[in-house]
């Protein structure tokens, strides 16, 4: 099956609890080159934060997902081209893996299945704030993170390996064990990619990088340059 990410190189991923860098509209943010806009956040999410960033994305040329992250935050909107759901394999509780994922269903009647992937996450940082809101295992060597790689491709089905260091640079050697273990599945990497080098350097271990922090701290140019990191590494 033809998956559009397969032809990703780079995410940008937005946050609907921060603002934008002054000067900067949601305009220029989907000017910049990504293949992708990913809208999503860890904490404090709301319904009405999502929408408000959907809705200002709306109107620009670039493929647009919701990551929703909890069942409040989910938003059906028309301009969206899809919902990419996280699932947390190293979480200590199977509520990130399947627990709060029943209850959207039972409670959401339009959900467009044909339209909604989940990804796999392996959480590797444990200061990041979805390895606290999950109580992700991040002591994880190479082995265990190919392990979870083909655990996710071949028992699990997923379309979507996520390697998430939020708020650091990850280990190379780690991400290229997930990238190896996989035939099929694509594998996304995020953390602490800030410039050219970085995008440059994870985009050679991994399909797609996932950039999101540098535009809230570095501005657009830094995420710009990201971008022909990563484009210049596929």
């Amino acid at each position: 099956m033809k998956f559009p990410w397969q032809k990703w190189d780079h995410i940008l991923k937005l946050d609907p609890d921060k603002d934008l860098p002054p000067g900067i509209s949601y305009e220029d943010v989907c000017s910049i080159g990504t293949d992708a806009i990913e809208i999503g956040g860890t904490t404090g999410i709301t319904g009405s934060k999502m929408e408000e960033v959907i809705q200002a994305c709306s109107d620009f040329n670039v493929p647009l997902y919701q990551e929703p992250s909890s069942v409040g935050a989910v938003v059906h909107h028309e301009g969206l081209d899809g919902y990419l759901v996280p699932i947390v394999l190293n979480a200590d509780s199977s509520a990130w893996v399947i627990g709060a994922h029943k209850e959207w269903a039972k409670i959401d009647q339009n959900i467009v299945w044909d339209l909604t992937w989940t990804e796999a996450y392996i959480v590797l940082n444990p200061d990041s704030a979805v390895a606290r809101y999950t109580n992700a295992d991040c002591d994880q060597s190479p082995q265990d993170v190919a392990a979870y790689a083909k655990v996710a491709e071949k028992f699990l089905r997923q379309p979507i390996v996520y390697i998430e260091y939020s708020g650091m640079l990850g280990d190379p050697k780690i991400v290229k064990s997930a990238h190896n273990a996989l035939t099929e599945s694509s594998l996304f990497y995020g953390g602490g990619i800030s410039n050219y080098d970085s995008a440059y350097q994870m985009r050679s271990c991994c399909d797609t990088i996932v950039v999101g922090n540098t535009l809230y701290n570095d501005g657009l140019d830094a995420v710009i340059e990201t971008v022909s990191g990563a484009k210049d590494a596929a």
